[in-house]
């Protein structure tokens, strides 16, 4: 059991948005906090959850959401309306009477209108995304995007980053003394049925998104002798849209039918080109999934040898990986269980600890934890 708080819960609020996996880590890391005794607003910026999704917050004890109705940061008009957002989210913070503010939009913190201590977490941006993506560093018309980041990241007591391969990126683009804190990200695992029970190829995510390179697995799927279903968004939230007509597209799935459809696959697969975690692998994983993953530094940091790997471009490669799990039922089951053996480091109890240590050396006269009795 976690260990209690001698004090009063310290007041912390914790922002997200409902557009991609960031939700999903806040609220498993609102739950986790919760459970340990901190006092949660979960601000939400950016489109409205879904009534499910809001519905699942809502029911975390310790916690409350507020829907913020502030722009994304990566969707605001420019840096006088994120500098506006920042200004309010800064009011909302003291009017909950936070002790600290866990920004996950780092700039909104652009301004230094927030007075009380803040971390800022490093989870992907225009930059980092850019030179992945494009490989060059960002045009002038986006410059003020970055400026607005690293004005954030200079704003914050402390910085975290999911993985070590994401925080040194970070570093490097925004010229930092030092790397931020890592804490890898964390879930609740469900449980899974025998490896017996499963078939078939999935991927999962925001299909929209290039850097998830789901385009790859549309021209290799007619070569596969069984199809590969996709589950998530089509569309972009500003606007446009990717067809996929040799996916088998399942839709954008609740929670309940996502680990559904990760406890029926045999296969996740992720030809993604840029990933500072991967939260639906960690999905995947926890279900017993045989992973095949984009050779990338955050995959190989996080799945070691219990993933299989292709060059993200290289459609042979991804195509050979998919013929070799599937045409070995005796092999799948073993990967997938030692995907699921991997996975047990990554959960939403380690991700919780990791947070409130670094939360206990921000707030150090607030939060005392006593010895576990």
């Amino acid at each position: 059991m976690p260990a209690p708080l001698t004090a009063a819960p310290p007041r912390i609020l914790l922002t997200t948005d409902a557009v991609g996996g960031v939700w999903t880590h806040a609220l498993d890391l609102t739950r986790g906090l919760a459970a340990r005794g901190l006092s949660i607003t979960l601000a939400v910026l950016g489109p409205r959850p879904p009534p499910a999704q809001a519905a699942a917050a809502e029911a975390i004890p310790g916690a409350r959401l507020c829907l913020t109705d502030l722009p994304l940061d990566w969707t605001g008009a420019d840096a006088a309306t994120l500098l506006e957002a920042g200004r309010a989210l800064a009011a909302l913070a003291a009017e909950e009477q936070a002790e600290l503010v866990h920004l996950n939009s780092p700039a909104l913190a652009a301004g230094g209108a927030f007075a009380v201590p803040l971390l800022i977490g490093c989870h992907s941006c225009v930059a980092s995304w850019w030179a992945v993506m494009r490989g060059t560093s960002l045009p002038p018309d986006l410059d003020w995007q970055r400026d607005m980041v690293a004005q954030g990241y200079r704003a914050a007591d402390a910085l975290v980053a999911p993985s070590a391969a994401f925080a040194a990126t970070t570093a490097q683009l925004y010229g930092l003394t030092q790397p931020p804190r890592v804490v890898h990200n964390g879930r609740r695992a469900e449980p899974a049925p025998p490896p017996t029970q499963r078939q078939g190829i999935l991927a999962a995510g925001r299909l929209w998104d290039e850097a998830k390179n789901i385009a790859l697995l549309d021209r290799i799927a007619p070569a596969l002798d069984q199809p590969i279903q996709v589950a998530g968004p089509l569309a972009a939230p500003g606007g446009g849209t990717i067809g996929l007509p040799n996916l088998r597209h399942l839709g954008l799935l609740s929670a309940g039918e996502m680990a559904q459809a990760f406890a029926q696959a045999g296969i996740f697969v992720s030809p993604a080109r840029y990933e500072p975690f991967g939260l639906t692998v960690l999905e995947a994983a926890q279900a017993g999934c045989a992973l095949l993953l984009a050779d990338i530094p955050s995959f190989r940091e996080i799945w070691g040898e219990a993933a299989d790997y292709a060059v993200p471009e290289d459609e042979g490669g991804f195509l050979h990986g998919l013929r070799r799990l599937s045409a070995d039922p005796a092999l799948r089951a073993r990967r997938g269980a030692e995907a699921q053996a991997r996975a047990a480091r990554y959960s939403e109890a380690a991700m919780a600890e990791g947070m409130l240590a670094l939360y206990r050396d921000m707030l150090p006269h607030r939060i005392r934890l006593e010895a576990a009795a």
